[in-house]
């Protein structure tokens, strides 16, 4: 089986002229992490189907903020916990509920305005789940459009899966910081992934310990070149 890196057409090539902003309705903040001494934030992992308004600390949610004291932050993540699914790391930065704004333009059948940020029509979706295509979770978003006709646009909520294999890593500590869970490696230039780690029961997902990166199988390429659809860019990843 062959994988693939899931891409956006390069800037300025593009026939379509959608645009919309990233924003979801909700995230965990950013962190201080005690352990590795790191202050960051994720902007890839998002659970959009996740509703958060019940709880009481929904409204704080709302905005963007770096969390110095971990504990307060940990509280935050438990209180979460419940309501994503059990695979979900919940690093800090990770978004919940719709995309929220106003979007205008024209999109095709699937969008990538940023790489791990899966846009689709919903009638494209609808296609490839009828081709029988693993991992299309489509979760709404509330983006509002001033003109005519415009589309209802989805988004793909994708499950953490597959790593990137040790040989592509720079030397030194490849697992996660064990109490924030970030990486100390960035994207290697020549990604290589680890066999033994790739699901398969899914034809499309995120690395888990890359999430920015988009996979796909060939299945699901040769079903996205065989319905003509547009967009969209593919480099072939290797497998050791």
């Amino acid at each position: 089986m062959r994988f693939y890196e899931l891409g956006c057409v390069p800037y300025g090539s593009s026939r379509y002229t959608g645009e919309f902003p990233m924003d979801h309705r909700w995230g965990l903040p950013g962190v201080h992490c005690p352990t590795c001494d790191a202050s960051w934030s994720g902007i890839s992992e998002a659970y959009p189907s996740v509703d958060l308004s019940g709880l009481p600390e929904a409204k704080q949610l709302e905005k963007a903020w770096l969390e110095e004291d971990f504990q307060k932050f940990e509280r935050l993540r438990q209180m979460v916990r419940p309501l994503v699914p059990t695979w979900a790391r919940l690093i800090p930065g990770t978004s919940f509920g719709p995309l929220v704004g106003s979007a205008r333009g024209t999109f095709p059948q699937l969008y990538l305005l940023y790489s791990w940020m899966l846009i689709m029509r919903r009638e494209a979706l609808e296609q490839l789940q009828a081709e029988g295509l693993r991992g299309l979770k489509g979760a709404r978003t509330e983006l509002r459009f001033r003109q005519r006709n415009s589309p209802e646009l989805l988004e793909l909520e994708l499950e953490p899966h597959g790593l990137l294999h040790p040989d592509c890593l720079p030397p030194g500590k490849t697992e996660p910081c064990g109490t924030c869970g970030g990486y100390e490696f960035g994207l290697p230039k020549q990604p290589l992934l680890d066999e033994s780690s790739l699901p398969e029961h899914l034809d499309v997902f995120r690395l888990r310990n890359c999430p920015g990166f988009m996979v796909i199988n060939e299945r699901f390429a040769d079903t996205l070149h065989r319905l003509g659809f547009e967009e969209f860019s593919l480099r072939e990843l290797p497998v050791r």
